[in-house]
This record gives C-alpha cells, sequence and structure tokens, in this order.
C-alpha cells in the first residue's frame, strides 16, 4: 500500500462536500442506538413506554383519568387518553406547522421544558414521540379539542399531509397515537402481549387516579385479551399482589405518599411500600414520574438511607446495641421495596432513563420517608421487633461471612502465583474490593494513578484475548492472558470454578469507547459467560462506562457519555460563561488521571452496567452468545444484517 502512495496514486479527496448533515428525524433512523437503546427487543417495546408516558403525564398533571391501550392484530398499538389534546393550532416559531407536526417531527420539541404545562413530567429531552414517529412506518395521531376531531399522517418521520379536520366530536377529548414500527429497523420482531400487559398494569399501580383499560387483538394463550386497571391503593396493593401470601415481619406494610410541598416547599412527592418477609429474596422497584429505574439512582439511596438511619435508631431506644451493625445489604436482602417519587426536571443516565441521577432527589427522598418511618416502628412495636431482630441476625451472619472470607483470603493470597502485572489492592478482605480489567499498558497508567488503593486493583491485558467458543480445552489452559486472568481472580474455569474462591468483590471491564474496546468487551463476557457463569449470576461483573467527551464552559465541566448526551448538553447550555469547549477522549489511555478517576473509576462520581442475563428467556442468551461470537460466520452476518440496518459497510 506504501508503494501504491510514493507512486502518485490519487488519495479519496476529503473536503466539505464529505460533511454530512443529518436533518430533521434522519439522526435516529441512522442510530436508533443513541435514543432508545439499540433495535431489539426491549427497545421494541420502549416505544410504546414512550407514547404511554405521554400520557401517564397528562394523567399526573390532573387532565386524564383513563388511558387505553389497544394491540391491534397487525402488531401496531394505539395509546388514547382523555387529556387535553396536543394542540393543533400553528406553532409561532414554525409558520405553515401545527404544533402537532413540531412535536411529531423535531427532536427536542414539546411542552416540558418550561415547566408551565406540566410540573412534573416523565418526558423530558422531547425527543420521546418523535422517535416513535422516526422509526415507524405509520403514525396516525387523532386529537380531540373544543368539541372537533383532527388528525395528521406520518411515516418514517416524514409528515404525509397537513392536520385534517374530521368533524365534530361532542364527546371525546384527548390524544390518540396509533403507529406501527418499522421492519426496516426492528426487523421481524413483534410486540409480545405479556411484556406490554405488565408495563401497563405497573403503570396504573403508580398513579392511583388513572384508569387504564387493555386490549389486544393477539392472542398468546396467556395474556387476557381485555382488562381494566385501577388501584386507589397504589403502590400498597402492588406490593400485597407481588408477595401473594408470603409470609412477612410486619401484618402491614410500611406504606404512604408524601408531598414534598409539606416540608421542603418544593414540587413533586414521594409514594413507597416496603415489607420483609423470610419467604424469598429481597427486592426494589423504582420509578420517577412513572418512568422505570431499573439501575435505581439517587432517590433509591435516599429511600434506603431514611430506612437504614431509622431502624438504626430504633435499634438504640430499645437498647439493642447490636443494630448498629445492620447495613444497607442487610436491608435489601430480605425488604421487599416499591418507590415512586415526582420531581420537577430530573436528570437520568441516557434516553432510556434507566437510571436517575438527579441528587437533590436524595435528599428530598430521605427527609420525606425518614420521620414517618419513626413513627411507623414507633406505632407498631410488635411488626418493629420482628424486623430488627431479623436484620441483626443479617448483619451477625454476614459478618461471620466476611471474617471466613477474609482468612480464606490471606491464606489463599499467600498460596497464589499473582500475575506480574497485576496491581493489587491492599485490602485483605473480598468485600468492597474491585478488579478493574484494563486493555493496554497506556490505559493502565493512568488507571494506576486514579485508582483508591485500598480497594481497587488493575490487570492489563495486551490485545485481545482469546475466543473461547469453540477453542479446545488444552488451548484455555495454554493462553497466557487467560491463565493470568484466572489467577487473578483466584479461581478456575468451567467445572473448577468456585465463586467463594474469587478474590474481588466486583469484576469491571474497563475499554475504550470504540469499536476494538467493544470488542475486547464482548470477549471478556463471553469467557465469564462460558467459563464463570456463577460470577454473572452472582452479580459480581460490570462493565465501566467512559465517557466520549468532556465539556468545558469557564469552571463548569461535564463529562458526555456519548453523542446523543453532548448534543443535549449542548443544546441547553453547561450554566457557565464564554464558549463551550469540546474534548473527544479517543481512549482511557488519553484521560489524564482526574478525568478517568472522576468518570470512571470513583463510586461516589462513576456510571456503571452490572452485566446480567434475562431470566425471562435464558435460552435466548446462549443462542445470541453463539450466534455473535461461535465459530459460524454467516449466523453473525445475518444476525447484524437483521438488527443493524443502519449499517451501510459491513465486515464480519
Amino acid at each position: 500500500m506504501a508503494s501504491d502512495l510514493l507512486g502518485g496514486a490519487p488519495e479519496q479527496s476529503y473536503d466539505a462536500s464529505s460533511i454530512e448533515v443529518l436533518e430533521g428525524l434522519e439522526p435516529v433512523r441512522k442510530r436508533p442506538g443513541m435514543y432508545i437503546g439499540g433495535t431489539d427487543e426491549r427497545a421494541l417495546h420502549h416505544l410504546v413506554a414512550e407514547v404511554l408516558d405521554n400520557s401517564m403525564d397528562e394523567a399526573v398533571a390532573g387532565h386524564a383519568n383513563r388511558i387505553e391501550i389497544e394491540l391491534h392484530a397487525d402488531h401496531s398499538i394505539t395509546v388514547r387518553d382523555n387529556g387535553r389534546g396536543i394542540p393543533i393550532d400553528p406553532h409561532p416559531k414554525f409558520p405553515g406547522k401545527s404544533a402537532l407536526e413540531v412535536i411529531l417531527c423535531t427532536l427536542h420539541a414539546g411542552g416540558k421544558f418550561g415547566g408551565k404545562a406540566y410540573e412534573t413530567s416523565g418526558g423530558l429531552h422531547g425527543v420521546g414521540i418523535s422517535v416513535v414517529n422516526a422509526l415507524s412506518d405509520h403514525v396516525r395521531v387523532e386529537v380531540a379539542r373544543d368539541r372537533r376531531l383532527y388528525a395528521q399522517e406520518f411515516s418514517r418521520g416524514i409528515v404525509q399531509g397537513p392536520v385534517a379536520e374530521i368533524g365534530a366530536a361532542p364527546n371525546r377529548r384527548g390524544t390518540s397515537v396509533t403507529f406501527h414500527p418499522d421492519a426496516e429497523i426492528f426487523g421481524a420482531l413483534k410486540f409480545k402481549p405479556a411484556r406490554l400487559l405488565k408495563m401497563v398494569r405497573s403503570k396504573a399501580y403508580l398513579f392511583s387516579g388513572v384508569e387504564i383499560r387493555w386490549k389486544s387483538a393477539i392472542d398468546d394463550g396467556e395474556t387476557p385479551r381485555e382488562a381494566t386497571f385501577h388501584f386507589p391503593g397504589g403502590l400498597a396493593d402492588y406490593l400485597a399482589e407481588t408477595l401473594g401470601g408470603a409470609a412477612t415481619y410486619a401484618e402491614r406494610p410500611f406504606a404512604g405518599k408524601v408531598s414534598f410541598q409539606e416540608k421542603f416547599s418544593t414540587p413533586g412527592s414521594v409514594e413507597w411500600a416496603i415489607n420483609w418477609t423470610p419467604s424469598r429474596d429481597g427486592f426494589i422497584q423504582s420509578y420517577c414520574n412513572t418512568v422505570p429505574t431499573p439501575e435505581g439512582g439517587t432517590h433509591e439511596a435516599g429511600f434506603w438511607a431514611a430506612v437504614l438511619k431509622g431502624i438504626r435508631a430504633y435499634g438504640e431506644l430499645v437498647n439493642n446495641r447490636k443494630a448498629k451493625d445492620i447495613m444497607r445489604e442487610d436491608l435489601t436482602g430480605g425488604g421487599c421495596a416499591l418507590v415512586s417519587c415526582f420531581i420537577r426536571e430530573p436528570e437520568f443516565v441516557g434516553q432510556t432513563k434507566d437510571r436517575l441521577a438527579t441528587t437533590e432527589a436524595g435528599r428530598l427522598v430521605e427527609g420525606a420517608v425518614r420521620d414517618h418511618f419513626d413513627n411507623w416502628l414507633a406505632a407498631d412495636t410488635k411488626a418493629a421487633g420482628a424486623i430488627l431482630d431479623y436484620l441483626v441476625l443479617r448483619a451477625e451472619e454476614r459478618m461471620r461471612r466476611r471474617q471466613e472470607k477474609e482468612t480464606a483470603r490471606k491464606s489463599a493470597t499467600k498460596k497464589l502465583r499473582l500475575p506480574g502485572k497485576l496491581v493489587d489492592c491492599s485490602s485483605n478482605a473480598r468485600e468492597g474490593t474491585e478488579l478493574f480489567i484494563v486493555e493496554g499498558d497506556s490505559a493502565g497508567g493512568s488507571a494506576k494513578m486514579a485508582r483508591e488503593r485500598k480497594s481497587q486493583a488493575l490487570l492489563p491485558l495486551r490485545g485481545k484475548i482469546l475466543n473461547v467458543l469453540g477453542a479446545a480445552s488444552s488451548k484455555l489452559g495454554s493462553n497466557a492472558e487467560i491463565n493470568d486472568l484466572c489467577q487473578a481472580l483466584g479461581v478456575g474455569m468451567g467445572s473448577k470454578f468456585n465463586l467463594d474462591d474469587l478474590r474481588y468483590d466486583k469484576i469491571i471491564i474497563m475499554t475504550d469507547a470504540d469499536v476494538d474496546g467493544a470488542h475486547i468487551a464482548s470477549l471478556l463476557m463471553t469467557f465469564f459467560f462460558s467459563q464463570m457463569r456463577p460470577m454473572i449470576d452472582a452479580g459480581h461483573l460490570y462493565l465501566a462506562c467512559p465517557p466520549l467527551y468532556r465539556l468545558t464552559q469557564g469552571a463548569r465541566r461535564v463529562y458526555c457519555l456519548d453523542e446523543a448526551e453532548r448534543e443535549a448538553w449542548m443544546a441547553r447550555g453547561l450554566g457557565g460563561k464564554g464558549k463551550i469547549d469540546v474534548s473527544r477522549f479517543k481512549g482511557l489511555g488519553e484521560m489524564d488521571a482526574k478525568d478517568l478517576k472522576d468518570t470512571t473509576m470513583n463510586p461516589e462520581t462513576r456510571k456503571l452496567i452490572r452485566v446480567t442475563i434475562d431470566e425471562d428467556e435464558p435460552g435466548e442468551t446462549d443462542d445470541l452468545v453463539e450466534r455473535l461470537m461461535g465459530k459460524k460466520p454467516e449466523m453473525r452476518f445475518q444476525y447484524i444484517s437483521q438488527n443493524a440496518q443502519f449499517v451501510e459497510d459491513l465486515d464480519v
């Protein structure tokens, strides 16, 4: 190739004409993963959540009390509400366009930015309904306002005509959105009635003032064709149904709803329900503005802080000295909890809103819940005593196990031949320790300076590890990178793996935010999935989330995980003075130790993704790993062709 260049072969031109500008909703169709997290089944059902959230916002704001969801035979969806109806009058900034068309066809357009139309809402960025429009081959919106009915249709984000006045609608009000997902984006994926019904039921629990009606033309053999959900008891009803007939330590759960206005003079509220049971593992399901937050966030942290402080204070009141040893993990072990908060302008991690990041939410929830928990414990001393005894026993068991593991780890460390490139932590206990698996020495150098020496260890890998699917056991045993990894973890592979031998509490894959980094992470996850599956099932494997961008405006500094987050911050500003300076990190090795620590390694400020296996579809994970990482390239090509239609050049 060098000789061709030296011989004067013309280089491919790179000038202004090479710069592509995506207009309207083209960015969504080009990169749907940036807006809905991918093009898989989860992303498909997320479209319904985006439309349903708009109707729920109308209900929470007091303008609607009924929502209807209908799944049609052609797998299109209709969501109707009896709210105010999307405005259809001309938009002042876009002459010739109705407000309806602007909302459906423009990113970052909506009624939830100024705070005048909605006090609290689940839609924040003004991209939800427009993303649904962009990724659907047909959308029809009907609006009943002022006793008249209007309609407008769209296809793949493009308006098909002006707003049409259908006629009189004296007994109807609100918005109806019907959409059919585009097969060019989602392939052969179809809506699952059971998954949709679960979403619908949970929304009804989250706001006791709404009635949600479900109707389906598709019979899957297990989901009712019609159902109506209305739960005046809110989350207390939800918890009772979830626990069923399970024995609990309290006859009645600790449940309630409090307005932040009463104590903090700020809009919003929090509702909760929790009980402890010996019959099953604990769980917490949290929501913000009716949007599920499966990865938790600040509202969850505030709730557990209130409960933890309350139970410790009660233990001190009744002279139980062991109560001071109770930790959050003791509460969550058998604690079954539901938490739902409503706040203004919440900050989520990513457009799919899996984790709440609003710092203020933690303080509001903790302050609102704490007094009520103290009163509940004092009013029901029988339940309070049973719960306290249970939690003290859990704390004692946890400390006993930790002591055993510390002893075992100290002896194991003496016996282990640890790899020379492992930078170990100083702690002898497994609890609270972390091993970062990083690519290359340059990233390892920055991480070494950024780490917390007591609890954080590093293992640099050189190059890409062996793809273990289909590799002979002899090849696995002789691979240097895999041997180093097993020695650092203190465990064997396959049938020789013993979870109790694991030397670290968290195993964190930390690779560059590029294609090579994603490939290395995929190889590592495949290795752990095939050789150390119990480690994933026990929740020890994580992915780090290094940022792609750093935005600086004066003294204000913000890190962005992806292009969408960068665009959102650029659009609303950082709150500082002067021009916004944008820095793009090409790799972890380019980040200085402070940036790496603040964004990726410090537990107080970082974001981690826990690697989990979908328990609802156990066979699908094995099949997907085999298709993507197995020996047959044609299966890999087929999957990518079906699920990444926006990729123009495939290199498999």
